[in-house]
């Protein structure tokens, strides 16, 4: 998730403490420099990423890491090692992985072995992935959130989408670094920091914000550290690293996939999405973990959705299809909102569309966006008005209870778990706050202290009136909105195309619980960060952006909106915590 625009000022005063000191004015010490912060800064030689035997597996698609195993070039054994090479490259900079898998070598072995044997389960054999650290599995890796106070615990099985995972033959790689408990700790925080895993950085820009809360996977795959990664969300948690670190990201309709054994933030908006270099490495995961789950009953109404037999994967198309097809601009719910630069970029993808022959349609606004969107950017609290009584309500009313009672509900199932409560959790914060940041202001991470842990604390799970009310108005006017701007004039439109920044968009789609996919647009000029196309769909029509969004990136690719490599500014620099 995004940071509220308030936090800026906490985080400002936070980090410009012990960053006086003085830099040689040319940039250099001993030859070496100090920063790569310009846009035309050269890649520091000792960050440049290596061939993986005579193969070039940077910017490597999947069906290219198959294609060279089938060949002969590669084994999923060398393709782990070369990973793990590129991780230890890149860790002591951007820290994607907060664990490696102990036993990732034997899993890759064993698969090459029957690759020999009996030939590929399918199109993820051998491919090695990160899943991040809100999601179980049952080996010798732990599952924390990132928070110290859940080492040791252990699950009693793998969570269902890392076992279909497994099932398809990709290789579990390690767990990837997250923003602590997925963002609900804290309102005022360093965003991709947690105490176990430390903060992670974008290779984009090491300086600022890398995304969040599914920060290590977007970054691993944006870094080429890993082929792909598995993520969560709530409000954001996919799209905006995805959006921020130049890659595609899936977050799947509430019930796609299962999230039984994910410790989760809440039950009306968890989803388990995934992340590629390309829309076709996301929709390959994507294939893998959903389907219904008689652990998670909310997966049980996928029924809803019509698939070919050949899964999300046959929908994959290019840019012919999109000559006659129809996309909305919903301009004055979201458009209006973000920044000149966005605006501009996305404007160019939006004329190559029309140029191609796809109909753009305006006057598609999101049914009362004047009530429901935040004019200032992501706030989850955007609504709440004590006086009305929880009237109407924000987001946050109800999902700091559903994190409450999801959480005990998460703890009470594990094999063994050293806490037992989400008081428990706060008690230990609090008496570790050198590490954990139990007070405001004790660590430089979390300004706010546990604010959020302590504010769900404070409901104590209890679903009220304010809960309920505050629930429907969300979930129904979101849902409301989104379909009827879907709906242009009897026409059922192929998708709404929406900037990401400052994150009105996807937290209508969250609200919602509707599937929605962002494409890599370019970057902005002055941080270097990722600009994202965000294409919204209304429930169980994942398969249209499946279908829409591979076209709009073939067409694309061979223009200036394709995904671009990273440019690693601020590659020396250790500020802490990052600002927005």
């Amino acid at each position: 998730m995004p940071l509220r625009p308030f936090q800026l000022l906490g985080l400002l005063a936070s980090a410009a403490v012990g960053l006086t000191g003085d830099t040689p004015k040319d940039g250099y010490c001993n030859g070496v420099p100090l920063s790569v912060s310009e846009n035309n800064a050269k890649l520091p030689e000792h960050l440049v990423m290596s061939k993986c035997a005579d193969f070039t597996l940077e910017e490597a698609t999947i069906a290219q890491m198959q294609k060279a195993m089938e060949d002969g070039w590669l084994t999923s054994a060398k393709l782990v090692s070369c990973y793990l090479k590129r991780t230890f490259q890149t860790k002591p900079y951007l820290n994607s992985v907060m664990q490696e898998n102990p036993d990732v070598m034997d899993i890759a072995m064993d698969l090459d072995r029957e690759r020999r044997c009996t030939g590929p389960r399918g199109p993820l054999h051998g491919i090695p992935f990160t899943v991040k650290d809100n999601i179980a599995t049952n080996d010798l890796m732990e599952t924390t959130a990132g928070s110290w106070a859940l080492l040791g615990s252990r699950p009693h099985r793998d969570a269902t989408v890392v076992e279909r995972l497994r099932k398809s033959g990709a290789v579990l790689f390690g767990k990837a670094t997250m923003s602590e408990w997925a963002d609900m700790r804290s309102s005022n925080y360093s965003e991709g920091y947690s105490p176990r895993g430390g903060q992670c950085r974008s290779a984009y820009n090491l300086t600022v914000n890398p995304g969040g809360s599914s920060s290590g996977s977007a970054v691993g795959v944006a870094a080429n550290a890993i082929a792909f990664s598995i993520g969560t969300e709530t409000d954001g948690s996919v799209i905006n690293p995805a959006m921020r670190n130049q890659i595609v990201g899936f977050k799947p309709t509430v019930g796609l996939t299962s999230r039984a054994g994910v410790i989760p933030e809440s039950e009306n908006q968890d989803s388990v999405g995934t992340f590629g270099r390309t829309v076709r490495d996301a929709v390959l995961p994507l294939d893998a973990i959903r389907g219904p789950d008689e652990l998670d009953p909310m997966s049980e109404h996928q029924k809803k959705l019509k698939l070919p037999g050949g899964g999300f994967e046959e929908l994959l198309s290019t840019k012919e299809i999109l000559v006659g097809a129809n996309f909305g601009i919903p301009w004055d719910s979201f458009w209006t909102y973000t920044d000149t630069e966005t605006r501009r970029v996305l404007k160019g993808v939006v004329d190559l569309l029309r140029a191609k022959g796809a109909n753009i349609h305006y006057m598609t606004e999101i049914k009362n966006h004047e009530r429901i969107v935040s004019p200032t950017g992501w706030d989850w609290d955007f609504g709440h008005d004590p006086e009305k009584n929880g009237t109407e309500g924000s987001e946050y009313t109800y999902i700091k209870v559903d994190f409450y009672n999801n959480l005990s509900d998460y703890l009470k199932k594990l094999r063994f778990s050293p806490m037992c409560s989400l008081e428990d959790i706060v008690n230990y914060n609090k008496r570790y706050s050198g590490t954990e940041g139990g007070f405001p202001q004790s660590h430089p991470a979390f300004y706010s202290g546990q604010d959020g842990l302590e504010a769900s604390l404070a409901t104590k799970g209890l679903k009220d009136t304010k809960y309920h009310e505050a629930l429907n108005y969300r979930q129904n006017m979101a849902r409301e909105g989104i379909d009827m701007a879907l709906d242009y004039n009897g026409t059922q439109l192929n998708g709404l195309l929406v900037p990401l920044e400052p994150g009105q968009s996807y937290q209508i789609a969250a609200q919602a619980g509707y599937p929605m996919i962002t494409l890599p647009a370019g970057v902005h000029q002055d941080s270097g960060m990722g600009i994202g196309l965000g294409i919204m769909q209304t429930a169980w029509k994942d398969d249209e952006l499946v279908k829409w969004g591979s076209a709009i990136e073939d067409l694309m690719s061979s223009t200036e909106w394709k995904r671009t490599l990273p440019t690693w500014r601020g590659a020396l620099e250790r500020n802490l915590p990052v600002p927005l």
